[in-house]
C-alpha cells in the first residue's frame, strides 16, 4: 500500500527541505532580487527600501503587508542600523514572522470524548475536495480514525470525488444523492462518528450556492446541525484557498471569513506560484492563521503549516 500510494518507501525529506522546495520560485525571486538592489545602491537607506517596495509587493506579501514591514526597517535604516544584505534579510525575516506569530496565537480547540468536526469551505475550483482527502491521510498517518462527510451534494461530481480520495486514503464517506439536504448528511456522518467513537470527521461543503445569501445561509445551518448532536462543533473550519490566485483570492476569503467562522486557511499549490509571500498577506489582512499548505499533487503532500520553517525556506 505504501509503495501504490507514495512511490518509493525511502525516507522523506523533512518539512524545511520539503517547504524551500515548494517556494523555490518565491525564493528565488525575493533573494535576488534584494541583493540586486543592495549591490545597486552601495548603502542600505530609504532609497534602498523604497526600491526593495516593489519586490515584496511582487512576492505577493499586498500593499498593507509591504508598507508596514518596510516602514519598520526605513526607520532602523534611518539610524544606520542596517550594515549590510545579511542585515537586511535578518530582519525582513523577523518583521515577517511577527506576523505570522501573531495569527498562530489563536489556538485550535481541544476536543476530548467525541469526534473533532472540521468544516471545510471554499469556492469551487480552489482544491477543496482533495485537500479533504490530503487532511485525512494527515490525520490517519497519526493513528487517528476519520470519517469524510460529502455535504457538498450541490456540485454533481463533488461526491464521486470525495468518494475516489476516501478509497486511496482508507476513509469511509458517509453520503447523500446528489442535490440532496447537506445538513441532513452531516447529521448521519456524525450520529455515525459518535457511535463509533471516530476521532475525526472532516465535512465538504458546497463551494457555490445559487447566491452569496443561499451559500451562508447553507453553512449555518450545518453549524446549528452540528452543535445540536455535538456542543461546541464544528471545532474548526477551514477556508481552502488556491495560492496562485494570490491577492485576487483575498475578498472572497474575506467573505468566508466573516460569514462562516473560519478559524484556519489551508493554502492549496504552493509549489506552483513564485508568490508565496501572500502566505503572509492572508495572516496580515484576515487574521486567521494558515494551517496547512499543499505543495503536490500526492495524498501526503499537506504539510502542517510552519512560522519559522516557511520563512526561513524564504531567504535561505
Amino acid at each position: 500500500m505504501i509503495q501504490t500510494l507514495f512511490g518509493s518507501t525511502e525516507k522523506k525529506p523533512g518539512f524545511l527541505d520539503r517547504m524551500k522546495e515548494a517556494v523555490t520560485r518565491t525564493r528565488e525571486n525575493l533573494t535576488e532580487r534584494i541583493e540586486e538592489v543592495v549591490v545597486f545602491n552601495k548603502e542600505i537607506d530609504r532609497s534602498t527600501l523604497d526600491d526593495l517596495e516593489a519586490t515584496l509587493i511582487g512576492a505577493d506579501l499586498g500593499m498593507t503587508t509591504t508598507h508596514e514591514v518596510l516602514q519598520k526597517l526605513r526607520d532602523k535604516a534611518d539610524r544606520k542600523q542596517i550594515k549590510d544584505v545579511e542585515e537586511l534579510k535578518r530582519l525582513l525575516k523577523d518583521e515577517i514572522l511577527s506576523i505570522l506569530n501573531q495569527a498562530d496565537g489563536r489556538s485550535v480547540v481541544k476536543v476530548d470524548n467525541s469526534p473533532e468536526v472540521i468544516l471545510v469551505v471554499g469556492v469551487n475550483g480552489t482544491g477543496k475536495t482533495t485537500t479533504i482527502g490530503k487532511l485525512s491521510q494527515v490525520f490517519r498517518s497519526d493513528g487517528k480514525t476519520v470519517l469524510l462527510c460529502a455535504a457538498d451534494t450541490f456540485r454533481a461530481a463533488a461526491i464521486e470525488q470525495l468518494e475516489v480520495w476516501g478509497q486511496r486514503t482508507g476513509t469511509e464517506v458517509i453520503k447523500t444523492k446528489a442535490g440532496g439536504d447537506p445538513a441532513a448528511v452531516l447529521f448521519d456522518a456524525l450520529q455515525a462518528a459518535t457511535a463509533r467513537k471516530t476521532d475525526y470527521v472532516i465535512v465538504d461543503t458546497a463551494g457555490r450556492l445559487h447566491t452569496k445569501a443561499n451559500l451562508m445561509s447553507e453553512l449555518e445551518k450545518m453549524r446549528r446541525t452540528a452543535q445540536r448532536i455535538i456542543p461546541g462543533a464544528p471545532h474548526e473550519t477551514l477556508l481552502v484557498m488556491d495560492a496562485t490566485t494570490g491577492q485576487n483570492g483575498l475578498q472572497q476569503a474575506r467573505l468566508f471569513t466573516q460569514s462562516a467562522g473560519v478559524t484556519g486557511i489551508v493554502l492549496t499549490k504552493l509549489d506552483g506560484t513564485a508568490k508565496g509571500g501572500v502566505v503572509v498577506a492572508i495572516t496580515r489582512e484576515l487574521g486567521v492563521p494558515v494551517r496547512y499548505v499543499g505543495v503536490g499533487e500526492k495524498a501526503d503532500d499537506l504539510l502542517p503549516f510552519n512560522s519559522t520553517e516557511f520563512v526561513d525556506s524564504l531567504f535561505t
